[in-house]
């Protein structure tokens, strides 16, 4: 006689959940937030009357519900924590990129003729680590070949001959932990978003000194707008990508003067990011002087372009290639995306050696009295960096909060409809709710079933976009 194995415990578990009298109404909540993986449930009411007479129009209670409370999706960005959250989060920010560089979203088509590049700003060194390194026909080289095979202080190579592959988990792990430099690391991930803002403040004084002009006569004739993603490298180092853009004075409908061109955008960004310099005390006052905290010597500004890649990028390229990126964070850095609330939790994290040794350097500065106003043990599972991982200047697009917002006035609209309700806003309604937050994630059993509604969803929408696309057989 054959044996049928035994089913897992999350399909008996699933199977149970199917067999629920609620299953079908959770379901059809669970498609609503697109496959969330950590939903949110609300509990309260929601009552429709007409501004006039004062009838109810509708009421909707959680308290009816089948389940007894109501799904919103998470929102997180992270794809590490809700896969379906982030591909919306990650299709958002593509389109605030595209529609600054190609136009629409309220954005004028012109804007893609404006002068506008494609710069990597990254963090100096502080030690050596292994990296995957490939030549010009694309073979890969040694990581840092060393003829004299010298030997550090603390008795390691200082070279490694190995040829790392790009998902060597050696890749970014320092060649001798104890000559790494963990302090000013942690510091600098700790200041890069402070960094940026200097930069973002010296570049104008750049260009006016550049043209030979003051900052007020400058604003009368130029704005500099940005968008910007920041992404860990290997290292556990935060390095940023943007797409700086020249405008007229009045933002992207304003052509910016002919004298404003892609070369003269990369001599001031050149200039601005060389003279940007951070004052950062390295200890106690009496035992250590303070240290200076600036870029990396690396940094790479590319010309963006319509569509042609000619010697710069396109502009779909580099939409795609930080959208993809906002949704990551340092867990890509070997450490983990959730907060560390107690040291002792350290020791049973499964990362790096090298990210546990800049956690251990976040919780140990932060006892130190020139770093107890840096949240460093706070952020100290992002390795010390505290800043949003995308930022943009006020007139370079579309926000994402407006995005969000016309996604959900089009769902209130179709619900509306639905229930032949009048628009709310002409005047004739009045709508009041409240809610309560009732806990989120999912519960027993459920898991199974919203991972295969985000992959249905995800075919579906996959399918829809191959469909829209030309024939181009």
């Amino acid at each position: 006689m054959s044996t049928v194995p035994p089913f897992s415990s999350d399909i008996l578990a699933a199977v149970q959940r199917a067999a629920m009298p609620d299953f079908t109404r959770w379901q059809r909540m669970v498609y609503a937030t697109g496959g969330c993986a950590q939903p949110v449930r609300l509990h309260g009411e929601r009552i429709t009357v007409d501004a006039g007479t004062g009838e109810v129009l509708d009421v909707y209670r959680t308290a009816d519900e089948p389940t007894g409370f109501l799904l919103t999706a998470c929102g997180n960005r992270r794809a590490s924590r809700c896969l379906a959250c982030s591909a919306t989060y990650k299709d958002d920010t593509y389109h605030l990129i595209i529609s600054g560089l190609r136009g629409g979203k309220g954005v004028p088509e012109d804007v893609s003729g404006h002068p506008r590049v494609f710069a990597t700003f990254t963090a100096p060194s502080f030690g050596a680590v292994h990296a995957h390194r490939e030549g010009k026909d694309g073979k890969t080289l040694p990581c840092r070949p060393r003829r004299d095979l010298p030997i550090c202080e603390h008795g390691r190579p200082e070279g490694c001959g190995a040829r790392h592959d790009r998902d060597d988990p050696q890749v970014g792990q320092p060649l001798c932990l104890n000559c790494y430099d963990y302090q000013g690391a942690v510091l600098w991930n700790a200041h890069a978003g402070r960094l940026w803002r200097e930069f973002t403040k010296a570049i104008p004084s750049v260009f006016a000194r550049l043209l030979g002009v003051s900052r007020t006569e400058l604003r009368r004739t130029l704005r500099l707008s940005y968008a910007k993603v920041a992404e860990y490298q290997a290292r556990g180092l935060v390095h940023f990508h943007a797409v700086i853009r020249l405008d007229g004075p009045e933002g992207p409908a304003d052509p910016p003067p002919d004298w404003a061109t892609v070369s003269l955008l990369d001599r001031a960004i050149r200039h601005a990011s060389g003279q940007v310099t951070i004052t950062v005390p390295t200890g106690p006052p009496d035992a250590s002087s303070p240290v200076l905290l600036r870029w990396g010597e690396q940094l790479d500004i590319r010309p963006v372009y319509v569509s042609a890649d000619l010697e710069g990028v396109s502009d779909q390229r580099v939409a795609s290639y930080v959208a993809k990126y906002a949704t990551k964070g340092a867990e890509s850095a070997g450490t983990v995306d959730r907060p560390i609330h107690n040291i002792w939790d350290i020791t049973g994290l499964d990362i790096t050696k090298h990210a546990r040794r800049m956690i251990l350097t976040c919780f140990s500065l932060g006892e130190l009295p020139p770093y107890r106003d840096i949240p460093l043990r706070q952020w100290a599972h992002m390795l010390g960096y505290r800043g949003h991982f995308s930022t943009k200047s006020r007139r370079y697009s579309i926000t994402l909060g407006a995005m969000r917002r016309a996604r959900a006035d089009y769902r209130a609209e179709q619900a509306r409809m639905i229930l032949g309700l009048p628009d709310p806003d002409d005047g004739k309604t009045l709508t009041v709710s409240e809610w309560r937050y009732g806990g989120s994630g999912h519960r027993y059993g459920e898991p199974f079933w919203a991972e295969l509604a985000r992959q249905r969803i995800t075919t579906a929408r996959r399918v829809a976009r191959q469909r829209e696309q030309p024939d181009l057989g």
